[in-house]
């Protein structure tokens, strides 16, 4: 698959997904459920308010894209035995993000410079589709993404796409909508002329 045609099924409202991190293969994926985080209406629970005022690591922005789509391809989550993010995916989203399409937010730790959290994405018109976090420190992929919709906010985007559902998103007031719906929204937005 080329980037242009992983692009044109992002604009359909399907994104890739493989069987496990040494699958050859991906699927496209199209859930009839679209899971998303509200862009100016996001909750911060207090307990993260307060890390975050102590300003515990250094946020980047696209300083180590690399990196941070590895360490989510190794990730496993709690309830997980591999990860969906294989060496295809990271190819596409590598070339994605010299294209100035694909994004990452960081998380550095201020004593010794070390990645410890992020997440990864692209943008399409005024949404911005997350793809995956990733952290080895507490609280640090939250920390992320707090600092994701405040520049999205910031910039004028419209639509934080999740994806799924998920537990550990909830508490950010992670709302759901079908899929027809989403892709209507997101192909509206598609000419909107924003910079992340």
């Amino acid at each position: 698959m080329t980037v242009d045609e992983l692009l044109d099924y992002y604009r359909e409202g399907a994104f890739p997904m493989a069987r496990s991190r040494d699958d050859d293969a991906f699927d496209m994926v199209a859930p009839l459920t679209r899971a998303l985080l509200p862009i100016k209406e996001f909750h911060i629970p207090k307990r993260l308010k307060r890390k975050i005022s102590q300003i515990p690591f250094d946020i980047r922005f696209d300083t180590d894209f690399e990196q941070v789509i590895l360490a989510c391809a190794d990730a496993k989550r709690a309830h997980e035995t591999d990860t969906w993010i294989n060496d295809h995916i990271i190819s596409l989203f590598l070339k994605l993000h010299r294209m100035g399409i694909a994004h990452s937010v960081e998380c550095w730790t201020r004593h010794n410079n070390q990645l410890v959290g992020g997440l990864y994405g692209l943008t399409l018109g005024s949404t911005f589709c997350g793809e995956s976090m990733f952290s080895t420190e507490v609280d640090a992929s939250k920390i992320a993404l707090v600092h994701l919709v405040q520049r999205l906010q910031k910039k004028g985007f419209k639509l934080l796409d999740s994806q799924f559902r998920n537990p550990h998103l909830d508490q950010f007031g992670l709302y759901e909508m079908p899929q027809e719906d989403y892709i209507a929204l997101m192909q509206t937005s598609l000419n909107d002329k924003v910079e992340f």
